[in-house]
């Protein structure tokens, strides 16, 4: 019964829905309105075999591989062969990417004099889609038809063992009449943290430039967020200049257009070139640069090459492309201390020939220049531990009586010939020094994949079984029993739980930064101990203590 009820309602229910469209029939669109479907119906389907068509061109290198949007002639995917990816490595590094993930590609144009892009609306073609380097090099040719009496060619030129990439504009002007222009490179990137990036190994991501007459600038992502609501380009940097270099840096790698290389002319060589580092509209951030070039005569030719490198900053690399361009490894405030450190320990690692070993060595060289400030240090505080006994005995003589303490206290400092405060400033003046070792190892592109001995493979990586920060915790523990131990019982209890937390943080810290750690800590053990049984001997015989 239910059944046959059910029958009936849908026979009903489907009469109802026929004779409404009978009588009120829907609208059927008009000629103009089926053409107009149809033409978007066409247009969707040329605009899929367009992009069906537009293959990226792909050129391989013994460093890198390159995909370059033909359409546009952009460098938007790179990965670095020889290196490894921050989160997998079994994958290559990716430089340039132009995926959901993220976005960092670099891009070249040439401007009229009214700064609209003279090929808007035209594609580049190639000749092929793939390339493979077989030689010192290899030359990409991207041809656009002629627009408005101009025939241009974008050429790319990727070298042997090198990241350093040639982009060279052929401008061939039939108009009739000269034609200025202006050539625009940019690196472009989101705001995104790179792969690796974490609270304890932080690093600058962003715009920077160098010029002769502002030196070396960064510009923070936030100082753009803030120009682009103000709707005002405020952010500090030098906006003309006659050379230099520009581009985006982050931990180990880089992406710099270069204006004018080491001990060559600079490409500004028509006028001043114009830099701009913004917010985009699409939310986007670009170092670009418009070079003015020379007025194309009619019926002439003229060619702009401007090169790019983009990949590791290997300082003996970077060094000699372009002047100051080994500032983009970025150390930070202590750049005066950073710099020179590294440059010994590239030199210990020319003649010893492994990166961990190297480090250890200059450890030692560090720790040997500062034994006059670290002794004068140790010994004060090695004192404070001798009389610790006393001190304990005047705390509890004078009970919560703090001023009878303080002047107890000072009278036995003045018997005992000991500055409170003696280890102090030797400590404060090796501060700069420790925090520019730290950066220089810290920065290094050289540590990264460099081996050591057994278990630790990469410098660059966390100790993968934390033998390092465990020994590390051990060796901060075993100070803390060579040093004098704190008047206030809270104090004491933090002195012990400090190595367990600092134990944690470097499970995190790359394996050549804990090994600097370890190596010091090693040596600071030795010294103070030897300081320790000095002082305790000679007070054991009576001697005077200086």
């Amino acid at each position: 019964m239910d059944f046959k009820r059910l029958l009936a309602f849908f026979a009903i229910a489907l009469a109802i829905l026929m004779g409404w469209e009978q009588l009120f029939p829907s609208p059927k669109p008009t000629p103009a309105q089926q053409q107009a479907a149809q033409q978007q119906v066409a247009a969707a389907a040329k605009a899929e075999a367009a992009l069906a068509a537009a293959v990226p061109i792909t050129v391989t290198t013994d460093t890198v591989k390159a995909v370059i949007d033909e359409k546009s002639g952009d460098l938007r995917q790179l990965t670095l062969l020889k290196y490894e990816s921050n989160s997998d490595e079994k994958k290559p590094f990716v430089l340039f990417n132009d995926s959901q993930e993220y976005t960092y590609v670099a891009q070249s144009e040439l401007l009229d004099a009214q700064g609209n892009n003279v090929l808007k609306g035209v594609s580049f073609t190639a000749p092929q889609k793939q390339y493979t380097l077989n030689g010192d090099s290899v030359e990409v040719r991207l041809s656009a038809p002629e627009t408005n009496g101009l025939k241009i060619d974008k050429v790319y030129t990727f070298s042997k063992d090198s990241y350093l990439v040639n982009v060279r504009f052929d401008v061939t002007n039939s108009s009739g009449h000269p034609v200025n222009l202006n050539a625009h490179y940019n690196v472009v990137r989101d705001k995104s943290e790179p792969e690796g990036q974490g609270y304890f190994t932080h690093s600058y991501v962003g715009p920077a430039v160098y010029t002769p007459e502002g030196k070396f600038q960064k510009v923070d992502f936030s100082d753009l967020d803030d120009d682009a609501k103000s709707g005002k380009n405020q952010a500090e940097y030098v906006r003309k200049t006659q050379g230099g270099w520009l581009g985006m840096i982050e931990h180990h790698f880089m992406a710099t257009w270069i204006l004018q290389p080491k001990e060559q002319a600079s490409i500004c060589t028509a006028g001043t070139c114009q830099i701009d580092i913004k917010r985009r509209s699409d939310n986007l951030y670009s170092a670009g640069v418009s070079v003015p070039l020379t007025a194309v005569p009619s019926n002439g030719n003229t060619s702009v090459s401007t090169n790019l490198y983009a990949g590791p900053q290997t300082t003996s690399v970077i060094a000699g492309i372009a002047d100051e361009l080994q500032l983009a490894k970025d150390y930070g405030k202590v750049h005066w201390f950073a710099s020179p450190l590294f440059w010994l320990l590239n030199k210990l690692h020319d003649f010893i020939g492994n990166w961990g070993w190297s480090i250890v060595v200059l450890t030692i060289i560090v720790k040997a220049v500062l034994y006059p400030l670290t002794n004068a240090s140790y010994r004060s505080m090695a004192k404070m531990r001798a009389v610790a006994p006393k001190l304990q005995a005047i705390k509890d003589k004078y009970g919560d009586d703090r001023m009878a303490q303080q002047q107890a206290m000072m009278q036995m400092y003045k018997d005992e010939k000991i500055n409170p405060l003696g280890g102090c400033l030797p400590m404060l003046l090796q501060i700069p020094v420790f925090i520019g070792l730290y950066w220089a190892l810290f920065a290094s592109v050289e540590l990264r994949q460099a081996p050591w001995l057994g278990w630790i493979q990469d410098l660059s990586r966390p100790d993968p079984f934390f033998i390092l920060p465990l020994i590390m915790a051990a060796t901060m523990f075993i100070q803390t029993y060579l040093n004098p131990p704190p008047t206030d019982p809270m104090q004491a209890k933090m002195m012990k739980i400090m190595p367990l937390i600092f134990s944690v943080m470097f499970f995190f810290f790359p394996a050549g930064l804990v090994l600097y750690w370890v190596v010091n800590n090693l040596l600071t053990i030795a010294q103070q101990w030897y300081i320790n049984k000095s002082i305790e001997k000679q007070r054991a015989q009576g001697e005077v203590v200086s």
